[in-house]
């Protein structure tokens, strides 16, 4: 049940703050933002029992409900965008798989309206300039290394909503295309690649600052060839992205980002396809055929993984009950650091006055209850 909160006290929840979790707190909803002070006929709302945290920002996502940000219409993107919004993503990067390259700078025009109005924030690229060699659920034969000028012509297609490319640096053009990207104020993420550790400390000298979903189509650790992964870590200027659905990384890798790059160089992402919020069968992922079974998605050829059917509020309860991550740095990891690395943690990322009203509301068990955005009931706690 949807609802505009034009003047409301959420009151009596454990909220979660960038100083901290303030027990017996309150967030004040005014129209669509978060104010400092109610007014005297503000509603208010109990919330004892209950946690409030900042809403989630992913920004590695291809879809969900059923359709896909790579190929479907507007109408099935917006309706990808409502299943994840459903799910605590108050704020969502929608991201492309490999494809012809007309086809994936026809899609930037299409995705870069939905930027302009809102729905969206920002596009990511997710191919085609990565390593056959760490494809994953790519199509190799559309594969090509990363040409700085096709990246140019992507970036322009995006018409200024381009948010971030994921490049196997290695091939021939990386280095050159980060350097453009880092010059235009684009991330540029280290993923699907097989580069080694001297050639990721080169690409994140030239300015990478994300790796891509860290662990997953990349070499492993070595202790002879200590591969990306060492590089990655141990950079305090990159930020490491993580899928936790307890399919794409074993607790103990989840444990070693932690504690190695700390919950301030977390991103926690969802990486998902169309089946997220969907449920099981058969799906497409860009020209690839995937099975979805037990939530989980894999390529009818190869039985590669191909991306989740993950939603961030299961990543975030996960987070906390199965890995005892602490609650403020789930937080941080699936709320602020994200929306820092995307430009909008002025407006979304932590509850704060002034910013949108995002935010959602978990049980004592962490179960979602309840999601706002800019001060819009998605679903109203105990409605």
């Amino acid at each position: 049940m949807a609802g505009r909160a034009d003047s409301t006290v959420l009151a009596g929840a454990r909220v979660v703050l960038p100083t901290g979790t303030v027990e017996n707190g309150r967030v004040i909803v005014e129209g669509d933002r978060i104010a400092g002070s109610a007014t005297e006929d503000a509603r208010t709302l109990d919330l004892t029992g209950y946690w409030v945290v900042p809403g989630f920002v992913d920004m590695h996502n291809h879809g969900g409900g059923g359709a896909s940000f790579t190929s479907g219409t507007v109408d099935e993107v917006l309706t990808g965008i409502r299943t994840h919004r459903a799910h605590g993503t108050t704020t969502l990067v929608a991201s492309t798989v490999t494809g012809e390259m007309d086809f994936l700078a026809h899609r930037a025009g299409i995705l870069s309206e939905l930027v302009q109005q809102g729905d969206l924030a920002g596009i990511h690229f997710e191919g085609p300039f990565i390593s056959p060699c760490r494809k994953g659920a790519h199509s190799e034969g559309l594969l090509r290394d990363p040409d700085p000028a096709e990246v140019r012509k992507l970036m322009d297609a995006a018409r200024g909503t381009a948010k971030m490319f994921t490049l196997a640096t290695e091939l021939p053009g990386g280095i050159e295309s980060v350097r453009l990207l880092a010059e235009h104020g684009v991330i540029a993420a280290i993923g699907h690649t097989d580069a080694t550790y001297e050639q990721t400390v080169e690409a994140i000298d030239a300015g990478a600052t994300v790796a891509t979903h860290l662990f997953n189509a990349m070499p492993g650790l070595g202790h002879r060839a200590p591969g990306p992964i060492a590089a990655l870590l141990e950079d305090e200027r990159v930020t490491v992205e993580l899928i936790n659905d307890g399919t794409h990384l074993h607790p103990a890798a989840l444990e070693l980002a932690y504690r190695h790059a700390g919950a301030a160089r977390v991103a926690l992402i969802t990486d998902a396809m169309d089946a997220a919020g969907f449920g099981d069968g058969r799906y497409q992922l860009g020209p690839l055929a995937v099975d979805v079974k037990d939530g989980v998605a894999r390529l009818v050829e190869g039985d590669s993984i191909a991306g989740s059917t993950l939603t961030l509020d299961t990543a975030f309860r996960r987070s906390v009950t199965v890995d005892r991550i602490p609650v403020g740095d789930v937080v941080q990891s699936i709320s602020a650091n994200p929306a820092q690395l995307l430009g909008v943690y002025d407006k979304v990322g932590s509850l704060e006055p002034g910013k949108d009203a995002d935010l959602v509301v978990l049980d004592e068990d962490f179960v979602l209850k309840g999601v706002m955005r800019k001060g819009e009931w998605i679903i109203e706690p105990g409605a």
